[in-house]
């Protein structure tokens, strides 16, 4: 009797813990830096995103099998749905930023960019990380302004409008 009562307690109990992992795997976070690199008169983006997101997103894109960590073509895959996804534009201009490269370190994908500073001290950027957002309802995007150790931190979801902040020579 106790051991019929137990297995129906974890055969109730057994879909509440699912739905708690499932909940759990949407709480997901992307952090972009922009930064300036003084040596090479370039604006530097730098997106950090979990692997295992980075595959969910090409799933949501009809890729069946995609393999970030294994497969070059999933990278970049990956990268050009990231170049849709954050939107940039330097001194009130829309810029596509240069695809660099990318690199999986730990559980993380790393996909480079890079767009030409303009003249002068400051560069107003306008920004919005919309990079996962059609995927998880709960996905948060930071992006850094700046290098260093105070670099200004934006969160963006999916209704977050386009942000502003200037970038310092």
């Amino acid at each position: 009797m106790i051991r019929r009562l137990f297995l129906l307690l974890a055969l109730l109990a057994a879909p509440l813990a699912g739905g708690a992992v499932a909940f759990a795997h949407q709480q997901k976070i992307a952090i972009t830096t922009v930064s300036l690199n003084k040596r090479t008169g370039m604006i530097e983006i730098a997106h950090q995103v979990p692997v295992h997101d980075a595959e969910h997103a090409l799933v949501a894109q009809g890729i069946k099998t995609p393999d970030i960590i294994g497969s070059e073509k999933s990278r970049e895959a990956f990268a050009a749905y990231v170049t849709r996804r954050f939107l940039f534009e330097v001194d009130g201009a829309p810029v596509t930023p240069s695809y660099v490269g990318s690199e999986i370190d730990g559980g993380s994908l790393w996909v480079y960019q890079e767009v030409p500073a303009p003249a002068g001290d400051n560069a107003l950027l306008r920004f919005n990380s919309q990079i996962l957002t059609d995927v998880w309802a709960r996905q948060e995007n930071r992006v850094n302004i700046g290098g260093g150790t105070s670099p200004e931190t934006f969160i963006f979801h999916a209704d977050t409008p386009v942000r502003e902040a200037v970038l310092k020579r």
